[in-house]
């Protein structure tokens, strides 16, 4: 039987992606206390990376908002993994937004609103969080976004 939190994802009509695994030396999620950390996520959708490029560049605000969604629903299909039931999430802490940008790119907060706005929808009040947005001179793989988390966890 599916939980609150797979329910409401079938709601919305969102698929998670088949979790990433790791390209380093380094695991997905860290699970101390009631705290999950989820490493920094990227652009990738079952194996294929996406969003490959600047943004401000190859991509506008817009599309490296979605983006960033695309890194959050990694961030839930890692917590899928490491939890096994998503309704064990109480609460999205903070969100660390990474965005591979020109240098006159300033738009770092509406693309973060990409995933920002999808862990309301998922998790409701509980999705509401503090974070960052931060526009950096590349990322991994030259990805459009990275995006990191601090969970609280039942």
């Amino acid at each position: 039987m599916a939980g609150k939190i797979e329910a409401r994802l079938a709601e919305l009509n969102i698929e998670l992606p088949k979790a990433a695994v790791p390209v380093a030396n380094y695991v997905p999620v860290v699970i101390a206390g009631n705290t999950a950390y989820v490493s920094g996520q990227v652009t990738v959708w079952n194996g294929e990376f996406k969003f490959i490029g600047k943004v401000g560049q190859e991509f506008s605000t817009d599309q490296a908002a979605q983006a960033a969604r695309l890194c959050g629903l990694n961030i839930i299909a890692q917590l899928k993994l490491a939890l096994g039931d998503l309704d064990r999430v109480k609460r999205i802490c903070k969100l660390g937004v990474f965005v591979n940008c020109l240098d006159s790119f300033t738009e770092q907060p509406k693309v973060a609103n990409g995933v920002s706005d999808m862990m309301v929808e998922v998790f409701g009040e509980a999705g509401k969080h503090a974070r960052s947005a931060v526009g950096v001179n590349t990322l991994p793989l030259n990805v459009a976004v990275e995006v990191d988390a601090i969970i609280e966890i039942a």
